[in-house]
């Protein structure tokens, strides 16, 4: 059976001329870094053209890459900062839902798969309502299981800061979602 080549492998092989490994590593990656720029900027534009550009700087700047690291902490960190600072040229806000849109459906389904796409359409609306670090934080701790410290490395803030920094954004989210769901709750019941 065939072991998948590791991230490392490839960043050897890229950095030994073989430029077209790196499509690997955009296979591997380019989901969730989509989803950490969609966090932060709640515009599925913005957010393909960040982790578009967070892979070329990725690729341009991957010989400074400290190979006892893991990649996707150094790629993410990345995608972050590249989405923080997008968010920051923009001055007018953003409005739009990320893919919570594409949830709604007009063929008939069996409940539950229906109550499931209600919970992530309104835990979407609610995120795309936060502040974005507290959102980028809940996606990658929850969605990407990402533990405290490698959340640190990303965001560039203390392991303990962001364990706090978490706590208090799941009270904002359970905030947003009793403001969006004070009469809509009895509906998902």
């Amino acid at each position: 059976m065939n072991q998948p080549i590791s991230d490392l492998s490839i960043i050897n092989n890229v950095l030994e001329g073989d430029a077209s490994c790196f499509d690997e590593l955009v296979v591997r990656h380019k989901d969730y870094a989509y989803t950490i720029a969609l966090k932060i900027l709640n515009n599925t534009m913005d957010a393909e053209e960040v982790a578009h550009d967070a892979f070329i700087k990725a690729f341009k700047s991957l010989k400074y890459f400290n190979q006892k690291a893991k990649f996707t902490t150094w790629f993410y960190r990345i995608v972050f900062n590249t989405a923080i600072s997008r968010k920051r040229k923009n001055s007018k806000p953003i409005t739009g839902l990320d893919e919570a849109a594409e949830i709604s459906n007009d063929s008939p389904q069996p409940g539950a798969v229906i109550e499931d796409q209600q919970r992530v359409k309104f835990v979407n609306s609610a995120l795309a309502n936060m502040m974005p670090i507290d959102a980028a934080i809940i996606t990658m701790f929850y969605m990407k299981q990402l533990n405290l410290e490698e959340i640190g490395e990303i965001t560039g803030i203390k392991a303990s800061s962001v364990k706090v920094k978490l706590f208090r954004a799941r009270k904002r989210l359970a905030q947003q979602l009793q403001l969006m769901l004070h009469e809509e709750v009895y509906e998902l019941l």
